[in-house]
């Protein structure tokens, strides 16, 4: 499983879509390059409503979705409490609804391993960004280990891309940048390199990607320059 080759591809490729049904190509190309059973994005909000794509087939998304499963689903129900990524063996799948879930998913072509990341954006937005592929679960650690940081990267990216192609879910204002944000953008203000960033916050330039490009969505940006002038306009960052 993997292919690290590819992976910037598909991100160049990502940033360059210009509407929802590109996203469902660069899902499929995502899987192919981590040579993986499947990725998926999923939207779930408060009224019930959801928004998706990816690679599942399309007799359980349907089957997903006639049955009401996310609000059963352990997935779901677990990472609406979390926000780091998850492991699907780390779910309660006790429950007898559960159980028969799994058991659907399975006979649907869904793989036995899964790796959702949740997503917040502004306004209290929630998704899940999965990866989900049929192996052994040393194989399985040994993939998330290797692959983790990219897949939150590119669950941020594809979040925030979705986000702005989807209208009726756009938000109205941002919601104020977390202390971590701050932090990333306050020193870029300050003349450090994204290097010399990561090394003070003390966590790698994958991550710091994550923190600049969810304080370039909240703030409504362009780039990076114009997210820390806005912060800077707003008094959200002080240098």
């Amino acid at each position: 499983m993997g292919n690290t080759a590819n992976l910037d591809q598909v991100l160049e490729a990502l940033d360059a879509t210009n509407g929802l049904e590109e996203l469902q190509a660069i899902s499929e190309a995502l899987r192919d390059a981590l040579d993986i059973r499947h990725i998926v994005y999923h939207w779930v909000d408060s009224a019930g409503d959801q928004y998706g794509c990816g690679t599942y087939p399309d007799t359980w998304v349907q089957r997903y979705v006639e049955q009401n499963y996310h609000r059963i689903d352990p997935v779901i129900l677990g990472c609406f409490q979390r926000f780091h990524p998850v492991d699907w063996k780390r779910m309660d799948w006790s429950g007898k609804a559960a159980k028969m879930m799994l058991a659907d998913a399975l006979e649907h072509g869904v793989g036995n391993q899964g790796y959702s990341i949740p997503i917040r954006g502004p306004n209290g937005q929630f998704a899940l960004f999965t990866a989900n592929h049929n192996c052994r679960d040393d194989e399985w650690a040994a993939f998330t280990e290797a692959y983790g940081r990219d897949l939150l990267l590119i669950a941020h990216y594809f979040n925030r891309k979705a986000l702005d192609f989807e209208t009726d879910r756009k938000p109205e204002q941002a919601r104020a940048l977390s202390p971590r944000e701050v932090d990333a953008m306050t020193l870029l203000a300050m003349g450090y390199n994204r290097a010399q960033v990561a090394h003070s916050l003390s966590i790698s330039e994958h991550t710091l990607r994550v923190y600049i490009e969810s304080a370039r969505f909240k703030l409504g940006a362009l780039n990076t320059t114009h997210a820390i002038a806005t912060a800077m306009s707003r008094g959200l960052i002080v240098v």
